[in-house]
């Protein structure tokens, strides 16, 4: 039991407002099919023998262990701070700060750079040549090009900053209403633009196209549909067939796929503010079906990509876009390729507006879990106090947003800037996978190295094959994780198998382990001893 005095405050400030549905929406907008999704998809030409459908319903199921994994640690403990408070208690105080803190805080720098691309890409770019189009307006069109410039880039992740600061420092009262205004206007969203779809073929995909593209985007005329197909054949890429179920090429495909569907337990950080957290069946519903049911939307859309636009031109589209060689100008975002099969201005409107809310639902995920993990460690009194503060009206840790706002401009300007910095986006993913894999292991030894919590958890009772079911779900998703670093260190398609990237990553780590360090023996002379600390849970 916590003593007085041993954190920061007597409780947390924080409160129980969200209910299990905004969890699931939280973690349906986490593993996001339009931004994440439509992004991650158009990296596949890279590998062509591969099929998107293979690896999306394999990395899916061994994913569903992670969901037992994370909604029993919450079961178990559910504070806010998630990672970082079970590897902190499990692993101990400097294992669980360095993995967590460093996967929750640091690396998330990297992934505004990310999101503001998607937003270029999924609303700005898209709306923009839209409107110019239809009003003849030279000025909206070249706005659309410029969202995809290095300026542009960099001024749609200094407005995801934005964006983020605002809906996490209205709290997860306010943030709740706003992702479920989304989820429901998305949900319309990628219903018509499925409609629209199933009303029309291939043939009226290409000639529609051809029209818009020229029209709007393109630096070319005649037949943009078949350059796009002439360029990449060209540099020899050819695109497996869809029907093609290839299951050893297609392994290759997860670790690119994960980028998109590895995070529905992205919202454990947030479990200390959810009500009836402690149980195990409703955690595990909400990020159950935030993963399968994003998984099921894949893959209807990608069948109806192939069916519409043909599943070797909407390869070939993402493959000369990223190679320099496209004819249309601005990144093939599937929600407007689709709406260029109406004429009616108002249509398309509807389906690229309501599709971006996909877009505005999720931008506060970039900030919203971090800022639980950078709260709990100051709560701790690893990082500095000030960063535990949570304001009265909101129940905000606006500071320990401001941490991540303040460092998520400084990288964006340096990887927009610096292609030779910008590739070390790549290691996001890795770097949250290398966290994962410390709650994991925590979670196989949670009934061993802490039978006295474990008994007293609601999880106790829950066996498979006699064994305890967090152990048996946590070595399944333990050899997962090994595949995908398996896999991210030995191919060089992945962009992460680099001397620089190991150092960067170093570097990172580094960071971490001189603040514990140095925390530590600060905390020392005040007569805080840190390790008595991590020996019981924090207070609410």
């Amino acid at each position: 039991m916590a003593q007085p005095g041993m954190f920061v405050r007597k409780a947390s400030g924080l409160v129980r407002s969200w209910s299990v549905f905004d969890g699931f929406v939280y973690s349906f907008f986490s593993v996001n099919l339009v931004t994440l999704g439509f992004y991650s998809f158009a990296f596949a030409p890279y590998i062509p023998e591969g099929n998107l459908l293979t690896a999306i319903v394999i990395s899916t199921i061994f994913i569903i262990f992670e969901v037992f994994v994370y909604a029993l640690m919450v079961a178990v403990m559910p504070r806010a701070g998630g990672d970082y408070v079970w590897q902190s208690r499990i692993l101990g105080g400097g294992i669980g700060f360095v993995l967590s803190v460093t996967g929750w805080g640091w690396i998330l720098w990297h992934w505004v750079p990310l999101y503001g691309n998607m937003l270029a890409f999924n609303v700005f770019t898209p709306i923009l040549g839209m409107l110019g189009g239809w009003t003849n307006s030279s000025g909206l069109v070249n706005a659309a090009s410029w969202f995809v410039t290095t300026n542009g880039l960099f001024f749609s992740s200094l407005a995801v900053i934005v964006l983020a600061f605002i809906y996490i420092s209205l709290g997860m009262s306010w943030y709740a209403r706003i992702q479920k205004f989304c989820f429901y206007l998305g949900m319309a969203g990628i219903v018509t633009m499925i409609i629209m779809m199933l009303a029309n073929s291939r043939a009226d995909f290409i000639s529609s196209f051809n029209h818009y593209a020229t029209a709007f985007f393109a630096s070319g005329e005649g037949d943009i549909y078949q350059q796009i197909l002439a360029n990449a054949a060209e540099a020899g890429y050819v695109a497996a067939p869809l029907s093609k179920i290839a299951i050893i090429p297609s392994l290759a495909l997860i670790p690119m796929v994960v980028f998109f569907n590895l995070w529905p337990n992205w919202g454990a950080t947030l479990y200390g503010e959810v009500r009836g957290a402690s149980d195990f069946k409703r955690n595990f519903i909400s990020m159950f079906f935030g993963l399968v049911v994003t998984g099921i939307l894949a893959v209807i859309v990608l069948l109806l990509f192939s069916r519409v636009f043909g599943w070797d031109f909407y390869n070939a589209a993402n493959f000369t876009f990223y190679e320099g060689t496209s004819p249309f100008g601005v990144f093939p975002y599937p929600a407007l390729l689709v709406s260029f099969l109406t004429d009616s201005p108002v249509l398309q409107m509807w389906l690229l507006i309501s599709m971006s809310a996909w877009f505005f639902g999720w931008c506060g995920t970039v900030f919203l879990s971090s800022t639980r993990v950078i709260f709990a460690a100051a709560f701790d009194r690893i990082l500095p106090d000030w960063m535990a503060y949570v304001t009265s009206k909101f129940r905000a840790p606006v500071n320990a947003l401001l941490v991540m706002a303040v460092g998520g401009v400084i990288v964006s300007a340096a990887m927009h800037y610096s292609a030779s910095i910008e590739k070390l986006a790549l290691n996001a993913t890795l770097v949250i996978a290398v966290m994962y894999l410390g709650t994991t292991v925590a979670a196989i030894i949670l009934p061993y190295k802490d039978p006295e919590l474990y008994k007293a958890s609601p999880i106790a009772r829950l066996k498979l094959f006699g064994l305890p079911l967090i152990t048996v779900t946590g070595v399944i998703f333990l050899v997962f994780l090994l595949f995908l670093f398996y896999m991210w260190m030995t191919d060089a398609v992945y962009g992460v198998n680099e001397p620089t990237s190991y150092l960067y990553l170093a570097a990172l780590y580094l960071i971490s382990i001189i603040i514990y360090v140095a925390s530590k023996w600060y905390r020392k002379r005040q007569g805080i001893d840190l390790q008595e600390i991590h020996k019981s849970i924090p207070v609410e």
